[in-house]
């Protein structure tokens, strides 16, 4: 308390000032004390930081011991691999898949791109999917699944084995070489493998018979017999109209008599063309016939 002329006194306010009274009821807020605690302190250390890698010589030393430390870490034993080991593949796609993925080992593995080797792996057209992994004492271990080769694909010069999917398997020297294996030829017939394995499927009962399916205007097929004999298909479901023939043949031994083609192109209006030597014949009969007739 304070005297204050003539034997008068004045008390002492006990309530605090305005600026602390505000800075007290701030405190009382969670967000704000959460403001000092945490965002002052990071506020403090990225000015900091920024103020240190403004300097560059600075900044070289620090990017040195993250290097020199992250190298003494990759160089430790336990993360070396030292041997690559390819499973599920022929000895020839495992020699292409060490050309295209070199690796000088040992080496560690941080410094392995595992992805890109996947990408690079499952480039490659006898690859179907690529696995890889480390598996402990060091070995890359790449799990392969190849492509199976369903069908021969021959359009000009080139003869090439083709997947169910129509992907390219690999080249061929000769169609003799997958002679096992039914073929089609044509510009485009790569693109329609699975209605041409189907047909394939449907023309069992003339398996004996077959050629092979000839893409035709890059649109539809001929199935392609022997004697020089050709099943015309449409270019709507080309299955179902096989069918029809075939059971023409099996009840009336169509495909059995001279006959060049079976064009099922018009499904509504088939047509047969005879061979040229059987009509040859006929005229010839036809000749005799009216020979004949004169005498």
């Amino acid at each position: 308390m304070q005297q204050v002329g003539q034997g008068r006194i004045l008390r002492r306010d006990p309530a605090p000032s305005r600026w602390a009274f505000r800075f007290q009821r701030l405190w009382l807020t969670p967000l704000f004390r959460a403001l000092l605690r945490v965002g002052v302190p990071i506020v403090t250390m990225a000015v900091l930081g920024i103020w240190l890698l403004s300097d560059i010589a600075t900044r070289d030393v620090i990017e040195e011991k993250f290097a020199e430390l992250r190298r003494s870490v990759a160089e430790r034993p336990e993360f070396l691999v030292r041997v690559m080991a390819i499973d599920g593949t022929s000895e020839e796609l495992a020699n292409d898949i060490r050309e295209i993925a070199p690796v000088d080992f040992p080496v560690s593995s941080f410094d392995l791109d595992m992805e890109q080797m996947q990408v690079l792996i499952e480039g490659l057209d006898a690859v179907d999917t690529a696995e890889l992994r480390i598996r402990p004492g060091g070995i890359l271990q790449i799990d392969v699944s190849e492509r199976t080769p369903a069908i021969v694909w021959r359009v000009g010069r080139s003869v090439e084995l083709l997947d169910a999917t129509g992907r390219r398997v690999a080249a061929l020297g000769s169609r003799r070489d997958r002679a096992n294996l039914p073929l089609v030829v044509g510009t485009s017939a790569d693109r329609a493998v699975p209605e041409a394995l189907a047909l394939f499927a449907a023309s069992a009962p003339l398996a004996d018979r077959v050629r092979g399916l000839a893409r035709i205007g890059e649109r539809r097929w001929d199935l392609v017999l022997d004697r020089d004999q050709r099943i015309m298909l449409p270019e709507q479901r080309p299955v179902d109209a096989l069918e029809q023939v075939i059971a023409l043949d099996q009840a009336q031994d169509l495909l059995a008599r001279d006959l060049s083609a079976v064009d099922m192109r018009n499904i509504l209006r088939p047509t047969l063309r005879i061979a040229s030597r059987a009509v040859e014949q006929l005229r010839l009969v036809k000749a005799l016939e009216l020979g004949d007739s004169d005498q």
